[in-house]
């Protein structure tokens, strides 16, 4: 099985956060956009015809922004051209600012059947501060909106000026409205954004506050009856995002539109970030690509256990020889004397403890040989 990821690179405004490929003041370009997004999908078909796809994902960008019908269109074409099951897991990202009655009527009616909801903050004021054009109340009413639905929510950590009762509000509200899956994302101040210079001006909490906080969430989440799954995520029994898990698991999967980045057959590439060059390459028929890069054998191994030691399952030692020829315990044997107190080790599985999950970077930094 593989996974399909279509970008929508529009947005109302863009977030003090956002180093996303997003174009707030383009949107007026939506049509020639999709346009181009079906005409690539097009390409690719015959490259991917021996595929099977489990899942399809359509981020952003807010691509609840644009009209519900070039959605609708999108998904239709995701299955013309490739081999969708039946059974597969349809994801749309949504900004609850953007979001009707009618809107998630389409969106249901073409197939569908998980949402993301960008809630991050339950107080007005951090939303406000963040740049999100969406304030509780209209968070609520799209909960409203998604009631039987399978959806999830994502929370932010690490705010500006964020107790721990913004943390717990978040999350409780999130559940009482009937989330199934909750993503609790530290926020990364990135370089280039306007929220960097909240960072530089030592306005974020540090790393033992954002920290504590985690500890905070995870401990609350787990009361509601949520199970923590892969470091920043979250979910009911049996709700997991099969997206994410796919990507977790080195699973392939093609991505469309600017920005967008595919892994088949051990090769890597992405698309261009530029949206001129984007429609430029399509509509002369060439692929988008920008960026190619071969995994070699050696890297596939690293690459394997880095994201298996994200999630709480951790590392198959068992799959990992099935597929690498070589065993866990011999590859890694400096890495695991290294962080023995900070991994649990049985027969066939190798996982960081719960009580370490936050800080697995630094972890997962000594099993990535140079």
């Amino acid at each position: 099985m593989a996974g399909i990821y279509a970008h929508i690179p529009f947005c109302k405004s863009k977030c003090r956060y956002c180093d996303f490929a997003s174009f707030p003041d383009k949107i007026g370009l939506a049509e020639s956009y999709m346009a181009c997004l079906y005409r690539e999908m097009a390409m690719r078909s015959d490259q991917l015809k021996g595929y099977k796809f489990d899942t399809l994902y359509i981020g952003g960008g807010t691509p609840s922004v644009i009209d519900e019908n070039y959605i609708a269109m999108l998904v239709a074409a995701a299955r013309k051209h490739y081999n969708l099951s039946s059974s597969a897991e349809i994801t749309i990202e949504m900004n609850p600012g953007t979001v009707s009655a009618g809107k998630i009527e389409t969106y249901k009616k073409c197939g569908i059947n998980r949402f993301s909801v960008g809630l991050q903050s339950a107080n007005d004021k951090i939303l406000a501060d963040l740049g999100r054009i969406h304030t509780l109340n209209q968070f609520v009413s799209c909960c409203k909106l998604l009631k039987g639905c399978n959806f999830s929510v994502d929370v932010m950590i690490g705010l500006k000026n964020q107790t721990m009762e913004d943390i717990s509000q978040a999350i409780e509200v999130a559940a009482a409205f009937g989330a199934s899956h909750i993503s609790m994302y530290a926020l990364t101040p990135e370089d280039g954004t306007p929220i960097y210079s909240d960072y530089l001006n030592g306005e974020l909490p540090d790393g033992d506050e954002v920290a504590a906080q985690y500890a905070f969430g995870v401990e609350k989440l787990k009361n509601l009856g949520f199970e923590r799954y892969e470091v920043s995520n979250f979910c009911k029994k049996g709700k997991e995002s099969r997206h994410n898990l796919n990507y977790w698991k080195r699973g392939e999967y093609i991505g469309f539109g600017v920005s967008a980045s595919s892994c088949i057959k051990d090769v890597r590439f992405t698309n261009t970030f530029d949206l001129d060059e984007y429609f430029k390459c399509i509509i002369s028929g060439a692929l988008p690509v920008v960026d190619r890069m071969e995994i070699l054998p050696e890297d596939a191994k690293d690459e394997f256990v880095m994201l298996a030691m994200r999630t709480t399952a951790g590392v198959d030692m068992n799959e990992f020889e099935r597929l690498f020829k070589s065993s866990f315990a011999a590859t890694y044997a400096q890495a695991i004397a290294k962080n023995k107190d900070y991994l649990e080790i049985t027969e066939s599985r190798a996982r960081i403890k719960d009580e370490y999950l936050f800080v697995q970077n630094s972890i997962i930094c000594d099993f990535l040989r140079s």
